[in-house]
């Protein structure tokens, strides 16, 4: 059994097939983008951009893959799409991935994080060429119990609002999966965790950083609902990197990496919200400032951690960029795109950087 190296290896993506579903979103273009960048045959099954303007568009990420517009709920189109790319590797991404927006629309949410879930692998278990699948859930599957340490992978699930519960849901359905229908060692099926994710290319309503990044290019103060609030910020890349370092150990030691496992930020970068936008604003300058909404607000957790101890001990993964680092890169990406750069090779250009960081060891 080899040991995983903690890094992703472009010499193993280089020619391998993965069918990647949620392509079109915020993480999931920055997943498609490092795997073109790798020489990867992407095939992607998203919905349309869910925002405008969105990362997908103006990195031109569609440029080196295959783009098939669907909806994981629709089981049929899904399965036929997976079984033409005859991927080796799935990577699934798609979701509802907002809390707020579950709230108005619990129905949808459940179909699109349970059912689409429980779709996608069914397409998986049609398609035997396929050695690994990592499912993408979040950190807020867990039951909440507002601890001070971070949760570990073998905690309860829970979630109080419909998308925590739905991603609760679909960690229950990879495991039942796992153990009905992908024991038999053909098929390495694991899911990953992660924290609130953040970086440059996202626009998405009712999320921190794109809310301050609208407030302060307009000149107005930034609206904050819940200042105290403490979350596991870190960027974007760190967990695409963890994604694909998993997919790795899944390949070359199926029976060691088919678990869940959390990828966070060190236990430092756990920080609250006041502490981002004032940082945020800054860094922004321009007079750039905040307030509290302090109107009637839905519920949410105000604090989260993870414990990412047995990401670091079985696949020696630990984070690279500090949230302060994250943040800096953050207000130049906004800043370039707002100067009209070419955002694909910017992007490329920030993968370099972020691969070229070393391992944070005080994660």
């Amino acid at each position: 059994m080899s040991v995983p190296s903690g890094t992703v290896d472009p010499a193993f993506w280089a020619g391998k097939r993965v069918f990647l579903t949620g392509h079109t979103g915020f993480k999931g273009s920055w997943m498609a983008l490092w795997l073109q960048r790798m020489g990867a045959e992407v095939t992607g099954f998203a919905l349309a951009p869910p925002t405008t303007p969105a990362l997908f568009d103006v990195a031109r990420v569609a440029d080196g893959m295959t783009s098939i517009i669907g909806d994981i709920r629709d089981r049929q189109t899904l399965e036929q799409a997976l079984v033409l790319a005859d991927p080796e590797i799935v990577i699934h991404m798609a979701a509802q991935p907002l809390v707020r927006a579950s709230y108005d629309d619990p129905v949808g949410t459940y179909a699109t994080n349970v059912m689409g879930t429980v779709h996608l692998l069914e397409a998986v278990r049609r398609v035997p060429g396929v050695r690994a699948c990592v499912v993408v859930t979040t950190d807020k599957c867990y039951e909440n119990r507002e601890w001070p340490w971070g949760y570990r992978e073998d905690e309860a699930m829970g979630g109080y609002d419909p998308y925590s519960n739905s991603k609760g849901c679909a960690e229950l359905v990879t495991s039942a999966y796992r153990r009905s229908f992908f024991s038999d060692g053909k098929t390495a099926l694991a899911s990953g965790r992660a924290g609130n994710v953040i970086g440059g290319g996202d626009w998405a309503d009712d999320r921190l950083i794109p809310d301050i990044l609208r407030a302060v290019a307009k000149g107005e103060p930034v609206s904050i609902r819940n200042p105290i609030s403490i979350r596991p910020w870190q960027h974007v890349l760190e967990p695409v990197g963890g994604y694909l370092v998993l997919a790795q150990a899944l390949w070359s030691m199926p029976e060691a990496a088919a678990e869940a496992w959390n990828f966070g930020p060190r236990d430092d970068d756990a920080q609250p919200v006041q502490w981002i936008v004032e940082r945020m604003c800054e860094a922004w300058g321009n007079g750039a400032t905040w307030v509290h909404d302090e109107n009637v607000q839905p519920h949410e957790a105000r604090y989260l951690k993870l414990d990412i101890s047995k990401a670091r001990a079985g696949l020696r993964w630990t984070p690279r960029w500090s949230l302060a680092q994250a943040l800096e890169s953050i207000v130049a990406w906004h800043r370039a795109w707002l100067a009209g750069a070419d955002m694909h090779q910017y992007c490329n250009t920030e993968l370099e950087r972020f691969v070229a960081a070393p391992l944070n060891q005080a994660a």
